[in-house]
C-alpha cells in the first residue's frame, strides 16, 4: 500500500512542562491540530501513566497518530502514517508532524521520513554504518540449500541482485565491479588462456574475461545452481549471452573441493565470492589462498575483492596479510563501487606478474591490440589509477616487513622499489 510514515524522537522540549504529564489536557489540542491538517479522525484513545506521561492514538480515516511522552526526559516519540489510495495525504501528514514539532519546541528532532509502497533496500558496510537504495518492487525471492536470493527493481540501478541482503550485482554500474576485478590482472598477462572463476554465478566476470581472446577456457565454479538459474532469467544486461559461450564450462559444486583436487593449471584465478561470511568464509582462508597458488600456472595470479577499506579495515588489513603470506608480490588497489556505497579494495597475487609496473601507454596499447570493446569504465589511466593507494590504504595492506613506527605513533610503510 502506498503511504508516507513520520517517525520522530523529540528530546529537551520547551513547552509548557505540564503538557508532557496531562494526556487529557492535550488531547483536545492534538484533535484540532489533526482538523487543522486536513485529516479525517474516526477515533482516538488518550491514556495517562500515574506519576508520568501518557500515550495518545488518533485513528484517521487516512491511517493514524500516535504519541507518547516522556516528561522525565523532556520528550516524545511520534508515529504518523497515512496511506495514499485514494489520494495524496503525504503534505496533510508533513503538516500535522511540524504543528507537533512547533507545539512542543524540542531542542533537538531525530526524524524519519519513509515511503511506504517502495522497498528501502538497507545494507550494513560495519555494525555502525550502511546505505541504502530505494526498490520499487521485488520481482522474486527464493531460498536456496546456501542462501537467499533476492531481485528487486530499482529506479536507480535497474534491476538488482541481492544474496542474504547484501547487494551483489545490477544491471547498471555490474560494469565497474566486473571490469576492475578481471582487466588488471588479465590485462596485465601477456597471454592468458586457461581461467578459473570460483563463484561469479551472475556471469559478469566470466562475460568479461572472455573478451580477451587469447582465452581458450574459462571455467566457472558456482556452489548454488539457483544463481546461475536467476542470472539467465532475468539478468541478460549482466552476462550478454556468456553462459551460451562454447568457450565457458559451468561447474555446479564446491569451489573449494574443486581447488582442492584440481589437476590442471590455471593461468588466473579469479575468486568472484561474496563477503567472507557463512559459505564462503573457508575461500579467504590462508590454506586455500595457498591451494589457488598451487594450480596456477608459471605467471600467473590470483584476483578477489576483499572489502571496505573505509568500513572493513581490519578484514582489508587481514586478507591482504594472508595474502602476503602466500605471493611474492601482492598489489591492492581500490576504486568506488556504487553499488557496494562505499571505496573498495581488491588485489591481485603473483610470484611473477605485477599490474602495477604497467603504464597507462602499455595497457593501452593492450586493450587495442586486443580489441577489447564495451569496456565501461576500464583503460590504461584507470589502470594506473587503481593502483594508487591513499596513504591510509597503503599503511592498511603494507607487509610486516615494509612497516615502520611513524613519527606520529601510527605505522608508517617504508617505500621500497617494486617487487
Amino acid at each position: 500500500m502506498n503511504g508516507l510514515h513520520l517517525i520522530g524522537d523529540l528530546n529537551g522540549c520547551r513547552c509548557d512542562p505540564k503538557i508532557l504529564l496531562d494526556g487529557a489536557r492535550f488531547r483536545e489540542q492534538c484533535l484540532q491540530m489533526v482538523r487543522d491538517a486536513g485529516l479525517t479522525i474516526m477515533d482516538s484513545t488518550f491514556r495517562q501513566f500515574e506519576g508520568s506521561g501518557f500515550t495518545g492514538t488518533v485513528v484517521l480515516a487516512e491511517s493514524h497518530l500516535a504519541i507518547h511522552t516522556w516528561p522525565e526526559r523532556q520528550g516524545l516519540t511520534l508515529d504518523i502514517y497515512v496511506c495514499n489510495f485514494s489520494g495524496d495525504n503525504s503534505e496533510k501528514a508533513r503538516s500535522l508532524f511540524r504543528a507537533l514539532i512547533d507545539h512542543f519546541r524540542p531542542a533537538e528532532v531525530a526524524s524519519h521520513e519513509i515511503e511506504r509502497g517502495e522497498h528501502l533496500l538497507t545494507e550494513p558496510l560495519n555494525a555502525s554504518t550502511g546505505f541504502y537504495i530505494k526498490a520499487s518492487r521485488q520481482i522474486g525471492q527464493w531460498q536456496t540449500k546456501y542462501q537467499k536470493i533476492a531481485i528487486y527493481d530499482t529506479p536507480h540501478y535497474g534491476k538488482l541482485f541481492r544474496l542474504d541482503g547484501f547487494n551483489m550485482t545490477s544491471e547498471k554500474d555490474e560494469f565497474v565491479y566486473h571490469e576492475n576485478l578481471i582487466h588488471p590482472a588479465a590485462t596485465a598477462h601477456a597471454r592468458p588462456k586457461n581461467v578459473l572463476i570460483i563463484g561469479g554465478g551472475d556471469g559478469g566476470s566470466s562475460e568479461e574475461m572472455l573478451k580477451h581472446p587469447s582465452v581458450e577456457q574459462v571455467t566457472m565454479v558456482e556452489i548454488d545452481a539457483e544463481v546461475i538459474r536467476v542470472a539467465k532469467e532475468h539478468f541478460g544486461t549482466v552476462h550478454k549471452g556468456v553462459f551460451d559461450n562454447p568457450k565457458l564450462r559451468v561447474l555446479v559444486e564446491d569451489g573449494l573441493r574443486f581447488v582442492r583436487q584440481a589437476s590442471e593449471k590455471f593461468d588466473l584465478v579469479v575468486l568472484d565470492l561474496n563477503d567472507p561470511m557463512g559459505p564462503a568464509e573457508p575461500l579467504y582462508t590462508t590454506e586455500f589462498f595457498q591451494q589457488c597458488r598451487q594450480v596456477l600456472a608459471p605467471g600467473g595470479a590470483l584476483t578477489l575483492h576483499v572489502g571496505s577499506p573505509v568500513a572493513q579495515a581490519a578484514q582489508v588489513a587481514e586478507l591482504t596479510g594472508r595474502l602476503n603470506s602466500v605471493f611474492r608480490i601482492v598489489r591492492p588497489y581500490t576504486m568506488y563501487v556504487p553499488l557496494y556505497g562505499s571505496l573498495w579494495a581488491m588485489a591481485c597475487a603473483s610470484d611473477k606478474l605485477d599490474p602495477k609496473s604497467f603504464t597507462a601507454d602499455e595497457i593501452d596499447r593492450r586493450i587495442e591490440h586486443r580489441k577489447l570493446i564495451e569496456l565501461q569504465y576500464y583503460n590504461g589511466e584507470t589502470h594506473e589509477a587503481v593502483f594508487a593507494l591513499p596513504n591510509f590504504v597503503r599503511d592498511m595492506v603494507a607487509p610486516p616487513r615494509l612497516r615502520q613506527p611513524a613519527r606520529n605513533g601510527r605505522l608508517g610503510v617504508v617505500r621500497t622499489a617494486a617487487k
